[in-house]
Parts: C-alpha cells; sequence; structure tokens
C-alpha cells in the first residue's frame, strides 16, 4: 500500500479512529492493519463482551498526525479543522525519547473531543 495513494476526507466532527477505519476501508485493509502505521501505545475500551467501544478515540503524537494526513492525502490543518481530536495532545507519547515515533493512544471521545463525540 502506497500511503497517501486513496484520499480519505474527513467528516465535521468525526472521531480520528472513524476516519482511521474509513482509510482502511478505502485500501480495503482491516481497521488494525493500518493502525500498525502507529505504534499504539494502549488498548481501546471494551465493552463484557469483547467488543471495542463506540466511543473509542485515538489521540496521535505529531508524528502520527503526519502519518494520518499522508495516508488520508489530506493536509494537517484540515484535519485539524475537522476532527476534534486531532491535535489534542497526551504528553506521554509527544515528549521524551521516542517522541518522534508515530505513536497512538487511545482514550474516551469524551474526554478528547467532548460530550458531542459520544452522540450517536
Amino acid at each position: 500500500m502506497a500511503a497517501g495513494a486513496l484520499r480519505t476526507v474527513p467528516l465535521a466532527g468525526e472521531l480520528t479512529s472513524s476516519l482511521i477505519s474509513r482509510a482502511a476501508d478505502r485500501y480495503g485493509l482491516p481497521a488494525a492493519g493500518v493502525l500498525r502505521l502507529w505504534t499504539c501505545r494502549n488498548s481501546p475500551a471494551r465493552h463484557v463482551g469483547g467488543g471495542v467501544r463506540a466511543d473509542s478515540e485515538v489521540v496521535l503524537n505529531a508524528a502520527g498526525r503526519a502519518v494520518l494526513a499522508e495516508l488520508c492525502g489530506i493536509q494537517p490543518a484540515v484535519l485539524a479543522r475537522a476532527l476534534p481530536a486531532f491535535t489534542v495532545d497526551d504528553p506521554r507519547i509527544s515528549s521524551g525519547l521516542e517522541a518522534a515515533l508515530a505513536q497512538v493512544r487511545w482514550r474516551s471521545a469524551g474526554a478528547v473531543a467532548g460530550d458531542a463525540a459520544c452522540l450517536t
């Protein structure tokens, strides 16, 4: 897969995790396959039955945001306007010796994107 070969435009107010899933679909890959582009520092919250909760969201560090922009073929400024959690900073992945690695940290959507992100 050549990054950015297929353009995936974000929807206004979309969760970053949703955009990653849609980009994976465009490439005919499972979301887990595309998530390998980032070093995941934890796992998404799950229901008792094991399924990922719908309010799971990702926070990316600067290197991770660059990877998403390249994958989607979209300028980072456009992603920042559309995705509520795109510019959220998590010091656990944005500082330190590994800050240059593309990293992702799972959080609840409400915690990083506000209550409106949890409405379905």
